[in-house]
């Protein structure tokens, strides 16, 4: 308990400038701390500058398979949302999904989820693919069964803001690349009723990133926290600490 307690007081001195960063303490259950951007345009590159307020954080092979790419997420917060940037190595688009709200999983694609409250089983999934369709869900997960559900009035301010940028060619199936670069911006506003929204300094949201890839025929799965079945294993999700 002494051991928790030294860590939990130094975590607000981890940050990207710091050679201690969160990638090494060496914890099962290691904490994302997220930290607070002013907010910026997207252009799938992920050059912005800020950006440079966080680390990399690397993901994981989710099955047994040979994982040839390297995987990696950022996250941050602002006044206005939530900013995730995901890279992917790559060497071929391996979708044809190219309409929003389709099963776009069963092609190569990018996936976040969110739950703000975790005493609350339901969770916000996001999915966006390199032809840059995506699927936006609210997930109500009763021990298992669980179902996705459209947003309603999703425009204007509600909609998410996303961008890919592919490395080493261009959008389209089949096409050989080096990788591919998404970046989203997730209103608050598409929140709306939810618990912990926006969230505060030392808010805790729990969550999950995953992608999957499809280069060799079979499906290969990357995630942040290891799940052993399904990708729903919210109790399995890993902590978001808002700086």
């Amino acid at each position: 308990m002494k051991l928790l307690f030294i860590i939990y007081n130094f975590l607000p001195l981890l940050n990207p400038l710091n050679p201690m960063n969160i990638k090494t303490v060496a914890l099962a259950d290691e904490p994302l701390i997220v930290y607070k951007c002013d907010d910026f345009d997207l252009n799938g590159k992920g050059d912005n500058i800020q950006w440079n307020k966080t680390d990399w954080t690397s993901m994981s092979p989710a099955d047994e398979m040979d994982h040839p790419y390297e995987t990696k997420f950022k996250i941050l917060y602002s006044e206005k949302g939530i900013y995730v940037l995901g890279h992917c190595e790559d060497k071929l688009i391996s979708t044809e999904f190219a309409e929003n709200q389709g099963d776009i999983w069963n092609g190569d694609v990018f996936e976040v989820f969110l739950q703000t409250d975790e005493a609350n089983p339901l969770y916000f999934e996001y999915e966006i693919n390199p032809l840059n369709a995506e699927l936006v869900i609210l997930v109500p997960n009763n021990e298992g069964d669980f179902f996705g559900w459209s947003p309603w009035h999703y425009t204007g301010e509600r909609k998410v803001k996303k961008a890919v940028h592919i490395h080493g060619g261009v959008a389209k199936p089949g096409e050989k690349i080096s990788g591919w670069t998404i970046e989203v911006f997730f209103p608050y506003a598409l929140f709306k009723a939810l618990k912990n929204v926006p969230p505060k300094p030392e808010t805790i949201w729990k969550g999950n990133f995953y992608r999957m890839d499809y280069d060799t025929g079979e499906r290969l799965s990357w995630s942040w926290k290891p799940v052993e079945k399904t990708f729903h294993e919210y109790k399995k999700f890993g902590r978001l600490i808002f700086q």
